[in-house]
């Protein structure tokens, strides 16, 4: 059997993952002395509103070795494959870990993807391994096919504002006031060509001109029209809605189903109301 695995960084429902039977690793989320595992002990939802009220600024965490350690041991047990596509190693240390314990269970059925993308970019490399695993794919012959898809991954967040990037010590406190100011709009981008790393690499007056921006690289990078294109959004929907209105105007499909909300990993770092696209880029 091959076991598809991620973290919930990937931001799948609960019922997703059991209708698609996905292993997923839960990253935990801190407050102060309170600690979550995302998405089981706190919801989407209650993350959002507690980072409102909360003194504490969440802070966020991988998965622990010891899962990896369950789930890997299990399957050498079991004589299974494991195909893991965690969050990118310029955001996490989380594929770094699953490296450490692989060697460490020393079970070369394991293949281990590191994605270069996060959230819906890690959703898309998941989607594409269930289904090449229930077309009866080997592990092999799955980790060949996502190493090269993540290369075409993109992803591009519209952030509502910079406040998080503040708290969380990637920006100073006076760029943040300009930024208030100026109604400023910055546009985050994660791929191949960044190292996984996510990056500022447009900045707009306003929400209207920076979603343009982004609508405008579907022209610039067109979709691969074998993958979905997804629309993500923290929390508030407006924005991503505002998004997905203006996507199908420039002449692409977004159904309902692909607008989804991310949760605390993301969440921690683009704050309330930012939305996002991400989609496969065409070869």
């Amino acid at each position: 059997m091959v076991i598809i695995a991620t973290d919930s960084a990937a931001d799948f429902e609960l019922d997703e993952l059991k209708k698609m039977n996905i292993t997923c690793l839960p990253m935990s989320i801190s407050f102060g002395e309170n600690t979550y595992l995302e998405n089981i002990s706190i919801t989407k939802e209650e993350f959002f509103e507690r980072i409102e009220i909360d003194k504490n600024f969440p802070k966020t965490s991988q998965p622990s070795p010891a899962l990896f350690e369950e789930l890997f041991s299990s399957a050498k047990e079991n004589n299974d494959e494991v195909v893991y596509i965690p969050l990118s190693s310029g955001i996490s240390g989380d594929y770094q870990t699953a490296v450490m314990v692989k060697n460490l269970i020393n079970y070369d059925r394991i293949w281990l993807v590191d994605s270069l993308t996060c959230t819906g970019g890690q959703r898309l490399l998941v989607e594409e391994a269930v289904r090449m695993r229930n077309a009866g794919m080997d592990g092999k012959t799955i980790f060949d096919a996502l190493e090269e898809l993540k290369k075409r991954a993109a992803i591009y967040t519209i952030m509502d504002t910079m406040e998080y990037l503040v708290k969380n010590g990637r920006l100073s406190g006076r760029t943040y006031r300009i930024a208030k100011i100026g109604h400023i709009k910055p546009i985050m981008h994660c791929s191949l060509g960044t190292n996984g790393k996510p990056i500022i690499i447009s900045k707009h007056i306003g929400m209207r001109n920076a979603i343009s921006y982004v609508v405008g690289r579907l022209f610039a990078e067109p979709p691969d029209p074998k993958h979905p294109i997804y629309v993500m959004y923290s929390y508030e929907r407006e924005n991503a809605i505002r998004l997905a209105d203006k996507i199908r105007q420039a002449g692409f499909t977004i159904e309902e189903r692909q607008i989804v909300p991310v949760g605390a990993t993301v969440g921690a770092h683009v704050g309330r109301n930012a939305c996002a696209i991400t989609y496969i880029k065409k070869n």
